[in-house]
């Protein structure tokens, strides 16, 4: 596995820190599927590693919920939970509203206005030339932008942070039902109510993009079932 850099300074990460990230990335994108066994002799001939940055990296991605430790059986990639869905679209939603109220109060309303539809328009142009992970980035971008206009710039890891469980049912979404116009379209009722200067309505319309995700999740589950937790039981009898 070669080294990356850093975007920083430029040194090399720490090993277990590489491993981590290219696992979450896989867990995150479906290419390790739920209850997928995960051990560190499997990680380290995946990547090409050591036992022991194998070992940290699934230690960290126990610790936040991407694999599980089971007894006589080791670890696992965690299944979807409703429970880290719902725990990390709350924090998030209380997070994003409150840097909308911040960046509104800013009286630089029409700059951020102007740098919210440029991302606009480029989600479009991904929509068109169906380039999903571009669009997400946008996406991230606009969000972004509401960040950095509250004054809050260095909130932005945390908001990634809080949105790590939302992206995973992200991308199980865009496999099964998300509609990515449904999502321009409510950036552009946010962008439209900034522009008003109405703030009760941009809230409104953040609430209900923050929270379309759980408009999505019983087709999700019944186009994935095995993704989604199981019973003991269900667990037993598959085995």
């Amino acid at each position: 596995m070669a080294l990356l850099k850093s975007a920083k300074s430029g040194r090399p990460m720490p090993l277990a820190r590489q491993v981590y990230d290219e696992l979450h990335k896989r867990i995150l994108r479906f290419e390790l599927k739920p209850y997928q066994v995960l051990s560190e002799a499997s990680v380290s001939e995946m990547l090409g590693v050591s036992r022991t940055p194998a070992r940290e990296a699934l230690t960290k991605l126990a610790e936040n919920k991407f694999v599980d430790v089971v007894p006589q059986r080791g670890s696992q990639v965690a299944p979807l939970r409703l429970e880290d869905l719902d725990r990390s679209q709350f924090m998030r939603e209380a997070l994003e509203v409150a840097l909308l109220r911040r960046a509104m109060s800013s009286g630089e309303g029409a700059a951020l206005v102007k740098g919210l539809r440029k991302e606009i328009t480029l989600q479009r142009t991904y929509v068109t030339f169906e380039d999903t992970e571009s669009f997400y980035a946008s996406d991230e971008a606009f969000h972004g932008l509401i960040a950095e206009y509250a004054k809050q710039p260095s909130v932005l890891p945390e908001i990634l942070r809080l949105k790590d469980h939302m992206d995973r049912f992200r991308h199980l979404m865009v496999a099964a039902v998300e509609d990515l116009d449904t999502i321009i379209k409510q950036h552009i009722a946010i962008a439209d109510a900034i522009e008003a200067g109405d703030e009760a309505l941009a809230e409104e319309r953040m609430i209900k993009h923050l929270r379309r995700i759980f408009d999505y999740i019983d087709e999700a589950r019944d186009k994935f079932p095995d993704y989604f937790e199981q019973s003991e039981e269900h667990v037993r009898a598959a085995r």
